[in-house]
């Protein structure tokens, strides 16, 4: 069975060490995982109740198609102002009423030590949608400021370990 992950960075920077662990997860994933990176999060329109009708936006179908189709999903995101960004909490606001993250095991990849209330706040956010939070596959990897760009996180057999070990939980708890 291939178990197929939605990756998310929370980060619309492309250089951003989230985007790195995000681009790093999907090239150390094993054969029996399909991770899939989603790039949409700057597409979704603002988060408006009178939009969010059958079919709605475009982008929001398309981004709950894809959530739907996915066995768990993996999200590592940057902090702002001790926050989650706007970005991703307006993806997120997408979801609360249409139920694809209902259930769905969720890894979430803390690329910054200090950045542990953005962490807490997705955590929570998250546990309210009824998201099944996977702790053994959530981890902090300290790869910001220190390994730059995908290929150095690969290369660092600590956090590579990391990462497949993390995927590994992903993984059983969709089995």
């Amino acid at each position: 069975m291939t178990v197929r992950v939605l990756a998310i960075s929370g980060s619309l920077r492309t250089e951003s060490s989230n985007s790195s662990l995000i681009r790093a997860v999907a090239s150390l994933a094993s054969e029996a995982m399909d991770i899939h990176v989603y790039g949409g999060l700057g597409e979704l329109p603002f988060f408006n109740p009178d939009l969010d009708v059958n079919p709605g936006p475009p982008a929001v179908a398309q981004f709950r198609e894809t959530l739907k189709n996915a066995d768990a999903v993996l999200i590592s995101s940057p902090e702002y102002a001790d926050g989650v960004p706007g970005v991703l909490k307006n993806a997120l606001d997408w979801l609360v009423g249409s139920g694809e993250l209902i259930d769905k095991p969720i890894a979430l990849v803390n690329a910054a030590p200090r950045a542990t209330h953005a962490y807490a706040s997705l955590a929570e956010t998250l546990s309210t949608m009824t998201a099944q939070i996977v702790r053994d596959a959530s981890i902090t990897v300290p790869v910001s400021g220190r390994l730059r760009d995908e290929h150095e996180i690969c290369a660092d057999p600590l956090v590579a370990q990391a990462l497949r070990d993390a995927l590994a939980a992903l993984a059983l708890a969709v089995t």
